[in-house]
């Protein structure tokens, strides 16, 4: 048992590192662009197949049973951590990819899109949580901490790579957090992981709504958080 839990425990942690990894665009520097997206998609949807396959049967509960038992709502905050930290860098002068309009609006589409996604699949699958509910797939706070954190990684890749990074820290310890609290399994927090980045890495290679150089009131930063807030779903 201990040696399963161990296991556990370790895939959680290493989680950013192994997404850090495969969201490298160096490792497919010498393939077509086109190709190379999509090679680097394999790993978000490799996490939410992962998660609805380990949906089925009663491994999610052998599983749950090997994570230590907390009571915390530290990951209500942490869930925005990486979000904060985009605008934080900025103010800080770290040079970044796209204007803060831009950054907004792709942050602003990437919640939009993933929260719905997260909605209408917790509606529809009506998966029991591990304290009762039947919201549970996906985890919607882990949804909108690896959004934030794939934004981040977007934006600093190319100029501050350990900063890219720092943000699926933030975010591997929602999805932690959330099962460790007994709020959802291991298999609702890998898929989120997987929506999150995906829905992210899509707006950010289709590029929508292609304006910019607007001047932004400063109320206008509060539209990704404006639109976290209308589809949280209750935790």
């Amino acid at each position: 048992m201990n040696i399963k839990r161990n296991l556990y425990i370790l895939l959680l942690f290493v989680l950013p590192t192994t997404i850090s990894f495969a969201q490298n665009d160096s490792i497919y520097s010498g393939l077509p662009a086109e190709k190379s997206f999509f090679r680097k998609q394999l790993l978000p949807v490799s996490l939410i197949a992962g998660g609805a396959l380990l949906n089925i049967g009663a491994i999610k509960y052998d599983i749950q049973e090997v994570f230590p038992e907390t009571h915390t709502h530290v990951e209500d905050y942490f869930q925005y951590a990486p979000m904060a930290q985009i605008y934080i860098f900025d103010a800080f002068g770290f040079k970044h990819r796209n204007s803060v309009f831009d950054q907004t609006k792709y942050l602003a589409l990437s919640q939009l899109f993933s929260g719905s996604l997260v909605h209408f699949l917790k509606h529809t699958t009506k998966v029991e949580r591990p304290w009762g509910g039947k919201t549970s797939f996906p985890s919607g706070h882990t949804t909108t901490a690896f959004t934030g954190a794939t934004v981040l990684y977007h934006e600093f890749k190319d100029t501050e790579p350990l900063l890219a990074w720092s943000g699926y820290l933030f975010a591997t310890a929602t999805g932690a957090i959330r099962v460790t609290n007994n709020a959802h399994w291991l298999p609702d927090v890998l898929a989120a992981a997987g929506i999150g980045i995906l829905t992210t890495n899509l707006v950010y290679y289709f590029e929508p709504l292609p304006i910019s150089n607007i001047s932004l009131p400063a109320d206008f930063l509060l539209a990704p958080v404006t639109v976290c807030i209308i589809f949280r779903t209750a935790t």
